[in-house]
């Protein structure tokens, strides 16, 4: 395993399951950092079933913002790290109006100095048409700036497209 790696892919393109299996390869414990946040009903079913599908094996943090905070303290202790999703990481600092630039070069630096294998999922957002409204194209442009950013960082970086993996980096 490369000591970072981004996984990127659409909905539904088998992103998360891919980057779950390249962390379950690993020995140690497994430390997965969920950055979403459960505001409807719907939403709370998808991280029950996630939760579940994950088995004992995993340690599950919840961190809807200070993810560079929370990779520094679960990786001292941890065999590897899961982050999933960023592009979920970004909403919620948009959401607060929180500016993402500084967040994510704090990332970024979170990852460089991560002391175990890191494995972060986010999703490509800008193979679509332009969105129609100012907020969607803000955020269209700052997923990619992200993207952009970690995939610098990462020592590997994986595109998924219906279940497989096509190396990038």
């Amino acid at each position: 395993m490369t000591t970072s790696l981004l996984v990127l892919g659409g909905a539904r393109s088998g992103k998360s399951r891919y980057a779950q299996g390249r962390a379950e390869a690993l020995a140690g414990n497994l430390v997965y950092i969920a950055t979403a946040q459960a505001f409807d009903a719907e939403m709370t079913e998808r991280i029950v079933r996630h939760r579940d599908d994950r088995g004992p094996r995993w340690t599950t943090l919840e961190e809807p913002f200070d993810l560079a905070g929370t990779i520094a303290r679960a990786s001292d202790s941890a065999g590897a790290v899961l982050v999933d999703c960023l592009t979920l990481w970004l909403s919620n600092l948009m959401l607060a109006q929180m500016p993402p630039e500084a967040a994510t070069h704090a990332l970024a630096d979170a990852i460089a100095r991560c002391p175990c294998p890191i494995v972060l999922v986010s999703n490509e957002v800008g193979l679509g048409i332009v969105p129609d409204n100012a907020l969607a194209r803000a955020f269209r442009d700052e997923a990619g700036r992200l993207n952009q950013t970690i995939a610098a960082q990462a020592t590997e970086v994986q595109f998924i497209a219906a279940g497989l993996p096509l190396r990038l980096k």
